[in-house]
Order: structure tokens, then C-alpha cells, then sequence
């Protein structure tokens, strides 16, 4: 089920405006090595397009044909390959000496074999000691009041933001409305651990390479927020 339509893919720029590219794009383009690189919701360009204006031949996978439309209207957006469809199972020709999901991508599959079944697509469509990069957030379960479901994580006049727990399920959903159109969206989701993604990983035949804090490799510790792991193939 495509949930970034036309009203996500609309505002979409604007809300991500202040989220860092230039550091993703040079830990990108290094590991990419001169190689193409394959990006797993591709969304509106964010980060494939300033990578492919540095040279690296980048394609994409995505659900949505809203936000890819908006890649399109955007300089150099026409020249980059994207299919439609699940990043867990729809093939590109390839192959690639880079594949990386941002800021999440891998949560937006709900259900545990479907993140498993991510890497094994991702482990076909690279090359021998090719790697695959994901950014993904740590579930904030610490900061849940006791007996809660609800974590605020934006309140704003234009904008409220709520993340719905559920433990037994490892599932997450955001919330966001939007008072001034009235706009309401829900983004359901699976949280996943670093350990059970290396395992995803091995299963795939990949082992990991490197996990940092953050992109400009600071170190990964019981106080992050979030990781930006490399798994390599063998």
C-alpha cells in the first residue's frame, strides 16, 4: 500500500529541508568506489540526485509514483532509472557496488520477513564485495511513560507529531497532523534492532563492516539515536 501520495510527496522538500545531505552524500559516494549505486526509496532525490551530480550512476526503488514524480520535475531527474514497487522484492538491472536505504526506508516494511526478504534482494542485486548502507532510527521505548503507547516527537502550531508504540508487536506508527489544512497521516511501521539487522544480513550472505552515531562517523553507543550501519558481501 503506497502511503506517500500526492499530500506526503507535496510537502515532502519542505519538511526534510533541514536534514543533512552533503555529509550523506560524501560517506555515500566514497563507499560507492566509482561504482553505481541503488538507491531503496528514492523518494523525491534528496540524496540520489546530488550524488549523481558527482558522478555515480544511481538508480532507485520506490512505491510511490507521487514522490518519484516530484524527482522527475527536478534537474537530472529524468536521467535516473527508478522502479515501482517494494524495495523487498523488485529488481533493477544491475549490478551494484552500493545499495543504501535513509532516514528509515526499511521501517516502512511492517513485517519481519519482509525486512529479511529486503536483504536478500539487496545481496542479488550487488556485486562480490559490494555493501549495503541503511540509516535507521533506535525505538525510544525508554522515554515511554509507564503504561503508555504515545511518544510526542514534534508539537508545533503547524505540525504534531506522535509515535504509537506497541511492545508485543515491534511495531511503530507515526502520527502527524497538520492543523492548519486539517491534514491527518498515519505511517505504520516495524522497529528493528541492530542485532537482529546483522543477522538479516548473515542471512544474506553479508557480515558487517561498520556502524557509527551518525554520518560523519561518530561513534555508535548506548546513547544513540539512531545508527548508519555497512554490511559488506562476501
Amino acid at each position: 500500500m503506497n502511503r506517500f501520495g500526492e499530500g506526503v510527496a507535496a510537502r515532502y522538500d519542505a519538511e526534510t529541508a533541514d536534514m543533512p545531505v552533503e555529509p550523506v552524500v560524501e560517506f555515500l559516494e566514497a563507499l560507492a568506489g566509482g561504482g553505481a549505486a541503488l538507491e531503496l526509496g528514492i523518494g523525491t532525490g534528496r540524496i540520489a540526485l546530488p550524488l549523481a551530480s558527482r558522478g555515480v550512476r544511481v538508480s532507485g526503488i520506490d512505491l510511490s509514483p507521487e514522490m518519484v514524480a516530484r524527482l522527475r520535475e527536478k534537474p537530472g531527474g529524468e536521467e535516473i532509472e527508478v522502479a515501482t514497487g517494494e524495495c523487498a522484492t523488485t529488481k533493477v538491472e544491475g549490478p551494484f557496488s552500493l545499495v543504501y536505504a535513509v532516514f528509515n526506508t526499511l521501517m516502512n516494511l511492517a513485517a519481519q520477513d519482509e525486512q529479511a526478504e529486503c536483504f536478500q534482494n539487496v545481496a542479488a542485486h550487488l556485486e562480490p564485495r559490494g555493501l549495503f548502507v541503511v540509516e535507521i532510527m533506535l525505538p525510544e521505548l525508554q522515554r515511554l511513560p509507564r503504561g503508555e503507547t504515545f511518544l510526542p516527537f514534534d508539537v508545533s502550531p503547524e505540525h504534531l507529531g506522535f509515535d504509537e508504540y506497541d511492545v508485543a508487536r515491534q511495531s511503530l506508527t507515526s502520527h502527524h497532523y497538520y492543523p492548519a489544512e486539517g491534514a491527518y497521516a498515519t505511517f505504520p511501521g516495524r522497529y528493528v534492532w541492530p542485532a537482529e539487522l546483522d543477522l538479516m544480513a548473515r542471512l544474506a550472505g553479508m557480515r558487517l563492516r561498520e556502524r557509527w552515531g551518525d554520518w560523519d562517523r561518530s561513534p555508535f553507543t548506548s546513547e544513540s539515536g539512531r545508527h548508519v550501519s555497512v554490511w559488506g558481501k562476501a
